[in-house]
């Protein structure tokens, strides 16, 4: 029996390359142990880029190894025979774990996981043909007693479409890309001493440690079975890890991944030498006590960020659903007591709700492999539609062509419409990110569940804060007008900024799946209003309306789950910025950078009024144009109207939750820094007049 100790490596790589130079590859052993599989995740049109995956299965007991193995074990070899042009990317590896076994460390995996490259399709691909894939891999197979050496030809093909074509893609892309640690964004400091590698890792104090783990992708730098300790600093995390006895490197840089949790979370790292802070706090006494101080500060901000949500542009259209059930509450002496109090309790308990649920939704979705962030239901077309009908038909209700009592508009409220009014309010007003908020947004997005809900139901109830307390505090109810005929008229005029609402996710529903999407939309929408108004003249006439209602609204729906779905497509073009922008990406802003120039990136979305209200002050304005061109400002926007798997990851490595972000790069900050989320009209000409003058 083969011992499991470090001369398995080079026994097994000597056995590979006699085998090699024999040809005996295929023949020594079928891949019964670890089953591979080449998968590709969607079309790709012609020049354009699709992601493959190595999809590796172990058997029961048996693992695979990172690509810095450790102690023991052998790396994955790749051969790719691909038709000229086409170009593939290294290799990316999901998150590792940590094996001991008799005094041995070894990176590996023991379930299923997925080694993932990128291949560029040749410009020159004829739309409709396929491009063949094939690669000769060759990898250990290993159980604690004994390890095996595996080949496999593994054959694939991407299918080549049309430019512009809408691409089914495989949904387990979406587990396997969530697998993969994601990018940290901030450069670690090293120091490479006589018996200790130091990095300084910038990360938040709040993000929640348990057994971290550094795995160093370079060999001969670090004891990998050696224990490393970990260090506090406020938000630097600083990790100490032994250095081999001998031979060990001290090379200009490294690069290496932080394991977070048990869960496999993780964080790429990109080590630079540098000065690193000393002392700190260890954290051998559990990650409990350090993140009693930081979640208290995340509760505050959070508090603070729904509080600020009331008077942000994003949540203005609802006020109006708020403004009646406020007069109402200050109309008399029985509003003004418990019928106050109760409804006040009820629409904060609505508020509430829907923060939390809707932040359980998202670690749950999360946790399944999905790439999502704060909003995400405004990313899906079906909510958008949702959400449209019925504000057309709140629209209707404030202009009086019915009445209903749900949610809140009726002449006497109630506690059960005050709840509605709250999941409403708070379902509407989520999607923007305000001051405060942002960080303890992207904090709950790290943090384990507990905390993490308890970030979003503060969220909640800062937003149902200003209600609260004028259902509470007699003194400001005193303060609004009496009750009377103006409220009726009040209620009228605030049809319009609802109105402006039920425009605004129409033309929401155009960008998500084009004109002839909306355009449907607003068939249903004026059939939905036609009803109503049907409804409202019985009501008017003293008639019963109930069972008409039902039949005629059971009947709408049935057609638009029928029709709706069959007009979905593209979205529909974006109006030409005034800047020179272009598109977002990782390897994008890696290159802006590269030139030596600043480099400006915004992130928005087309349901984010905060971050139309930054694009219409700041961002589109000549003055910010004529800045950006005398500093030569490279500008790179990033769409998130619909899901985008890599700019959620990117958002998710900086710290945010949702949009909108605006981070700026130049030769004093190059690693960026951070701006803040509500621009000023000179803000971005300031940043870039400032930039002018230093050149």
């Amino acid at each position: 029996m083969l011992r499991y100790d470090r001369k398995i490596t080079c026994l097994w790589q000597l056995v590979l390359a006699i085998a090699a130079l024999l040809g005996a590859g295929p023949a020594l052993a079928a891949p019964t142990h670890i089953a591979a599989a080449l998968v590709s995740e969607s079309a790709a049109a012609p020049g354009g880029e699709t992601t493959v995956a190595i999809r590796m299965s172990p058997a029961p007991g048996w693992h695979g190894y990172w690509l810095n193995p450790g102690d023991a074990g052998l790396g994955m070899t790749l051969n790719w025979h691909i038709p000229p042009g086409t170009q593939v990317s290294p290799p990316r590896y999901p998150v590792p774990e940590l094996l001991l076994l008799n005094g041995l460390a070894n990176h590996v995996y023991s379930h299923e996981y997925a080694v993932l490259v990128q291949i560029k399709v040749p410009a020159s691909a004829v739309p409709g043909s396929t491009l063949p894939l094939a690669l000769s891999a060759d990898w250990l197979a290993c159980t604690a007693e004994v390890c095996v050496p595996e080949h496999g030809e593994l054959t694939g093909a991407v299918i080549i479409a049309e430019p512009g074509t809408v691409r089914a893609r495989d949904p387990r892309f979406d587990r396997w890309l969530a697998a993969l640690p994601a990018p940290l964004g901030s450069a670690v400091v090293f120091s490479a001493e006589a018996k200790t590698l130091r990095l300084a890792i910038p990360l938040p104090a709040s993000v929640r440690l348990d057994h971290p783990h550094v795995f160093v992708a370079s060999d001969h730098l670090a004891d990998y079975a050696a224990p490393q300790r970990f260090y506090r600093d406020g938000d630097m995390l600083v990790a100490e890890l032994a250095r081999p006895a001998l031979g060990a490197l001290s090379p200009p840089g490294f690069a290496a991944v932080l394991r977070l949790d048990a869960a496999g979370n993780g964080l790429r790292l990109n080590a630079v030498p540098g000065a690193l802070p000393a002392g700190g706090t260890a954290l051998s006494a559990g990650p409990a006590a350090p993140l009693a101080a930081p979640l208290a500060g995340l509760l505050l901000a959070a508090l603070l960020g729904g509080l600020i949500l009331n008077v942000m542009p994003c949540v203005f259209p609802i006020l109006s659903l708020k403004a009646l059930s406020l007069a109402r509450a200050g109309g008399s002496d029985a509003a003004s007591g418990r019928a106050a109090r109760m409804e006040g309790l009820a629409y904060s308990a609505g508020v509430i709700l829907a923060c939390t649920a809707l932040g359980a939704l998202l670690l749950a979705l999360r946790a399944g492999g999905a790439e999502i962030g704060w909003a995400f239901q405004l990313q899906e077309p079906g909510v958008v539609v949702v959400l449209f009908l019925l504000a057309a038909a709140i629209t209707a209700n404030l202009a009086g062509l019915y009445e209903f009592a749900v949610p809140g508009f009726a002449s006497h409220g109630s506690s059960k419409s005050a709840f509605a009014t709250g999941l409403l309010a708070a379902f509407a007003a989520t999607p923007c990110t305000g001051p405060f908020m942002a960080a303890a947004m992207g904090a709950a997005l790290l943090l384990p569940v507990v905390p993490a809900l308890l970030l979003f139901a503060a969220l909640g109830l800062g937003l149902a804060l200003p209600f609260l307390a004028l259902a509470f505090i007699p003194a400001l109810r005193r303060m609004l007008p009496r009750p009377g005929k103006w409220m009726e008229r009040f209620r009228t005029a605030m049809a319009l900024p609802m109105g402006l609402t039920t425009l605004a996710l129409l033309w929401l529903a155009s960008r998500l799946g084009g004109n002839g999407f909306a355009l449907t939309c607003g068939i249903v929408a004026a059939a939905l209003v036609a009803l109503l108004v049907m409804v409202g003249r019985g009501q008017r006439a003293g008639q019963g309306t109930a069972q008409r209602f039902i039949i005629g609204a059971s009947m709408l729906t049935l057609l638009t789950l029928l029709i709706l779905p069959r007009t979905f497509g593209a979205p529909q073009t974006e109006r030409a910025s005034i800047l020179t922008t272009a598109a977002f990406s990782e390897p994008a802003l890696a290159a802006a950078r590269a030139r030596g120039k600043p480099v400006f990136v915004y992130f928005t979305a087309d349901w984010c009024l905060t971050c139309k209200v930054n694009e219409r002050v700041a961002i589109e304005r000549e003055t910010t144009r004529d800045a950006f061109a005398r500093a030569g400002v490279i500008v790179l926007k990033g769409d998130w109207t619909r899901r985008d798997a890599a700019i959620t990851r990117f958002l998710e490595a900086h710290g945010a939750a949702g949009v909108p972000l605006y981070l700026w790069y130049d030769r004093n900050t190059p690693e960026g820094r951070t701006l803040a989320q509500v621009l000023g009209p000179v803000t971005l000409s300031q940043i870039a007049e400032g930039i002018g003058k230093n050149k």
